[in-house]
Order: structure tokens, then sequence, then C-alpha cells
């Protein structure tokens, strides 16, 4: 494993009395594709500008490599930062551009060095050839490529990036998540990267972090925070969740709707409520005399390689995804194997979520009894 080259150390910030960020800590290893994941105002950009020095935290220290650099200027950290608005030099062209940094570098470097520099990082972003190209008629993809030769060509060890592909269109957007990996892994350094975007941190990182309300809710690699999802607002806000109240009978056994259902859960105290969350994935659409719970299809959506549908479920809806095509009105069976379940602790985020969220408390009373097939219906 890489070492540690960054740490956060009960970091707080606030802005007129308001917290933003919430005493976290983090640590960062060499080499890593780290990206922070949230909400607009959850303190991602906040966490990420406190590392590069354009902000202090107002308690707490941050540490490279050992060091504490709370007092270090951006311009003296080992860290460069590409930002969403790239700022390039538009009466400049790419060369340019890109050699600015090293021609106010002190001691300067001899031009055959910057040029070689210049070449290499253009190379690394695929623009070879574009050196005299002026930057005011490069397409918002080349801007983005150049932007990242500028910040890597004196050599950082750090690259900060603030929801750099927030300004491109969907496809380039995904063209570029797929080179900025590639970027990374040449030129050997870390990667801090900020988004909303879920299928962005998913796709790219070594190591996501999940906030919300200036706090860590949960650190793990993409498949980490996909399959084990810390707490219900992690299971809701990364990807599609259907999370429903319910009460913990026993190790292994959740009851919902009435009804008790097989899970791979367990040291939760005997009838303690929970969150129960359910990935639309990991539904099964069956014949309506197979299924566990049995609803109507409220809406269907085609998504090219799968079908979204609503089916409601005694008055709650859930979304599930499926290869099939059902229509509006018909009437499914559904079953979800134990290892489909994911069982949280209830938290002040319970309740809180999407058009897929639970039903409330007081339907367990009046939850379809099993029909003459022992079937709970909708």
């Amino acid at each position: 494993m890489a070492k540690e080259l960054i740490r956060l150390v009960d970091c707080r910030k606030a802005f007129d009395g308001e917290v933003v960020l919430g005493a976290i800590n983090l640590a960062i290893r060499d080499k890593e594709f780290l990206t922070l994941l949230g909400p607009s105002g959850c303190g991602k950009t906040t966490t990420l500008r406190i590392i590069g020095g354009f902000l202090k935290p107002d308690s707490g220290s941050v540490i490279f490599d050992g060091v504490t650099i709370n007092d270090v200027p951006p311009h003296k950290r080992r860290i460069n930062t590409v930002f969403q608005k790239y700022a390039l030099f538009t009466h400049l062209n790419v060369f340019e551009n890109i050699a600015f940094g090293l021609r106010v570098q002190r001691p300067r470097l001899p031009e055959k060095e910057i040029e070689r520099r210049v070449k290499a990082s253009l190379e690394l972003v695929a623009l070879k050839g574009y050196e005299k190209r002026s930057a005011a008629q490069l397409s918002g993809g080349q801007q983005q490529r150049v932007a990242i030769a500028r910040a890597v060509v004196n050599r950082p060890q750090v690259l900060l990036l603030d929801e750099p592909l927030g300004a491109l269109d969907l496809k380039l957007r995904k063209d570029m998540q797929r080179e900025l990996k590639q970027i990374q892994q040449q030129v050997g350094i870390t990667f801090i990267y900020v988004t909303h975007d879920q299928e962005e941190a998913l796709t790219m990182s070594d190591t996501v972090v999940v906030m919300n309300r200036g706090e860590i809710q949960q650190i793990g690699t993409p498949l980490d925070i996909y399959n084990e999802p810390g707490n219900a607002f992690v299971a809701d806000f990364i990807g599609e969740s259907n999370i429903i109240d319910g009460v913990m009978v026993s190790d292994n056994t959740v009851r919902m709707y009435g009804r008790n259902f097989q899970c791979l859960d367990e040291g939760f105290a005997p009838d303690e409520p929970v969150d129960v969350v359910v990935r639309p994935e990991d539904i099964d659409i069956v014949p309506v005399e197979r299924g566990q719970i049995t609803g109507m299809v409220t809406g269907v959506t085609f998504k090219g390689m799968q079908y979204d549908i609503i089916v409601d479920f005694q008055g709650f809806k859930w979304l599930i995804q499926t290869t099939d095509h059902f229509p509006v009105g018909a009437r499914i069976g559904a079953k979800i194997d134990p290892d489909g379940f994911h069982i949280m602790k209830k938290s002040e985020y319970s309740g809180l979520y999407g058009d897929y969220s639970s039903y409330s408390a007081e339907y367990d009373a009046l939850s379809a009894a099993p029909d003459e097939r022992g079937q709970a219906d909708a």
C-alpha cells in the first residue's frame, strides 16, 4: 500500500458563523485517485481549498508528507489545481499557456528544458501539434486538456480538480473521465477530485469520500461504497435505492410489509427499527404466485439496456430495473434474495430521500395479510 501523503486532522471551517466543515479527519495516500463526493453545500470544495492553501481551517491541521502546512501559501505547496473554469490566457497560444508557470518559476529553467517539458505535457494529454493554436480557438475538451497539461508541467505531487468536467457535454464528459484516469496513472501523482456526479466518482476513483452537511459519511472503494453503504444517506445518494422502514426481528431476519424476510445482517437489537435498503437491480420480478410481495406497475421508462419500472407496493412506490418489459397496470410478484437486503441503523437522514422512499411504520399493522397462496399482496 502506498504511503500516506496528506492528512487532515480535525479540520473545521465556518463562514459568517455557519459551520460548513465540521472537524473532519481524512488520510490521502500517495498516487491515489480520491474523490470528494456529495451534494451542493456539503463541504467538498471547502475541503479541496483547504488542502490547496486557498483557505485556512479555523482549527485543525493540514499535514503534507509529515509536515504541518497550515501557514504555507498555495504557490509554495507541491500542489496544483484545475478548476471548472479553466482560466486559460486567451491572448496566448497553447505552448505559452502551458509554459507560463515554468517561465515565472525561480530559479528559471533553461528554455530547452521548458520546451521539453511542455512537449511532454502535450503528448500526455494527446495535443501534440497544437503548440501554436490560440487558446481561444480550442473546444471545451481541448481547453480542459491544456489546463491539465499546464497543471502537471511543473511536476506537482498532488493535483486538485474542482468539478473540471462540469462544462462539458455528456459524451465528452464520459470520454474525459477515462482520459483523466489514464493521465493520473501515467504521471503517477495523487489526484483529489471534487464532483457531485455519482457515476463519475464510481468510474474514476480508487477511493470515494461521501460527504454531507460538512461531515464525512463514508470512505471506501467504489465497490464498497455501492455494495455496502454505511448509512441511508450514502445508499440513497450513490445510485438508486429503495429505502423502506423495517424492524430487525433477530439476526438475519427483518420485518417489513407485515412479513419476515431473510437477510445477511446481524448485530441489531431485537425489534430495533431500521432502514431497509434494496437496490433496484437486486429485485427479481416473478409470477404473482411466487412473489414475496406483489404490486402493480405504475410507470415504465425505457433506458436502452433496461427498463426502469415503478411498482406500487401497498401505496408506496419502488424502482425496479429489469431487461423485461411490463406494461403499466400489470400485476407482478417481487422476490429478493437475502444478500439483496442492506440493513441500516436509523439516522437523522431517514425519510429524506427521493421518490422511492419508505412507507411509514403504521402500515406494518395494515400490511396485506397473506392471501390464500401465503403471499403478501399490495
